[in-house]
């Protein structure tokens, strides 16, 4: 089945990933698996701060390439991160992110329903208007 709208919630651990259309939904589930606690110690050379997982944002590219829009959301840096990634790496699937926006731990549903009503209003704000969850 075809779905030409993703959400993506991340933080720096996980992806939880709702790809869905007007009638259904799949949720995906990608998690990171690089080191994530790096304390910068007195005297130590760096920031003490953890590298970007490459791999962990290619994973989650993977999930929605052929997506036409996409909504990433997260409680961190973790989204601007990612967006930049794909800035760099994946310019035209950069094109399709319609929306960056802070969020909590939502649940699956919560995810969903808050990702349908971003999109719809998104949609009204297009020539033509209406809603293309389609």
């Amino acid at each position: 089945m075809a779905f030409n709208h993703a959400v993506i919630w991340m933080d720096h651990q996980r992806a939880r990933i709702m790809l869905f259309n007007k009638e259904d939904s799949q949720p995906v589930e990608i998690e990171s698996h690089a080191e994530q606690h790096i304390h910068h110690k007195h005297g130590a050379i760096g920031s003490g701060h953890a590298p970007e997982d490459r791999h962990f944002f290619e994973a989650v590219t993977q999930a929605v390439t052929g997506v036409e829009e996409i909504l990433v959301c997260g409680p961190a840096q973790a989204k601007l991160a990612y967006v930049k990634h794909l800035e760099a790496h994946q310019p035209v699937l950069r094109r399709h992110i319609i929306g960056v926006i802070d969020s909590d731990h939502p649940s699956e549903g919560q995810l969903l329903a808050e990702a349908r009503k971003w999109f719809a209003a998104a949609d009204r704000m297009r020539p033509g208007g209406g809603i293309r969850l389609a």
